[in-house]
């Protein structure tokens, strides 16, 4: 186990350990994670079956909130010793980067379930070659037109219909509020380079409350949506396909406020220098990726 003396980077001279790569000591977390996610995708399962599931995914997510407090106060104690060399940063930025084209190919599979449902299967199962098939498989009232809602019966209204969340409202505001972060956190970025901490903390800081309040809104767009719109995760292809890629956007965003809320905690205690900041690099990367989805989702989602 390699072993320093503890000290906090108030200088600008890079932290190096001799030039050798840094190999971590006998760690529990990882054998920890692996049982964390499996206690949640049994939790998972048994909530899709009537089972104990709730209590078992939340067991899960307490773990999982223990596991980034435990995993990532290891990696900044690391840090702070001065235990990572240029060679690490190098690997922590490709991992970020690795990370983040994951995430990418995630809500490119929900982007491309929207695209095909509206593009291709409500166009193909509209026309006069399928009618019979409509008749008998899916439901008389059917109709070549998006947003499709399915069946009377899977609609919390007593008619089947349900109304769309118009884009110029809270989608409207909650796009405002999260190019407004996006201008909040490069104002810090360029803070930190140029040493000018009162800055940082203050437009850090209003970043992530920024990203709070699009998730106060969001929220509230849902319970409007639940209550009097009937517009639900079941209400056919298009309650499905809105609820999972705006409700996995706002579960990245209320992440990333976490994660600037850790950053901006460590920038008030005066971590990272001017030239050494590669967590808050990789946590603005981060938010700028969910600011781009958003637009893919207002546009696609909301708008046309």
């Amino acid at each position: 186990m390699a072993t320093t003396t503890a000290h906090a980077h108030h200088d600008d001279t890079p932290q190096t350990t001799g030039g050798k790569y840094y190999v971590p000591h006998e760690s529990p977390w990882p054998i920890y994670g692996s049982v964390t996610l499996f206690i949640m995708m049994l939790g998972v399962c048994g909530w899709l079956n009537d089972w104990y599931g709730p209590w078992i995914f939340a067991l899960g997510l307490a773990m999982l909130f223990g596991l980034f407090a435990g995993w990532f106060g290891t990696v900044i104690g690391e840090n702070q010793k001065g235990m990572y060399d240029m060679q690490v940063d190098k690997s922590f930025r490709m991992g970020m980067m690795w990370f983040i084209f994951s995430e990418v190919m995630f809500f490119a599979a929900f982007f491309g379930a929207l695209f095909y449902a509206r593009q291709f299967s409500i166009p193909w199962l509209g026309g006069d070659g399928v009618k019979v098939f409509n008749k008998l498989v899916l439901w008389q009232d059917f109709e070549n037109a998006w947003p499709s809602n399915g069946p009377a019966k899977l609609s919390p209204r007593d008619d089947g219909t349900f109304e769309t969340i118009p884009a110029f409202g809270l989608p409207a505001i909650n796009t405002a509020i999260l190019l407004t972060s996006g201008i909040t956190i490069t104002i810090a970025h360029h803070a930190l380079r140029e040493g000018n901490r009162k800055i940082l903390n203050i437009f850090l800081a209003l970043t992530f409350l920024l990203g709070f309040l699009f998730v106060g809104l969001q929220a509230e767009e849902y319970i409007h949506a639940y209550t009097e719109l009937g517009l639900k995760l079941s209400t056919g292809i298009y309650g499905s396909t809105f609820f999972m890629l705006t409700g996995f956007h706002g579960f990245h965003v209320t992440i990333g406020a976490i994660m600037l809320l850790v950053i901006w905690l460590r920038t008030m205690s005066g971590h990272f220098t001017p030239q050494r900041h590669f967590a808050f690099e990789a946590v603005a990367w981060y938010w700028h990726f969910v600011d781009v989805v958003w637009l893919g989702l207002f546009v696609f989602v909301y708008w046309v």
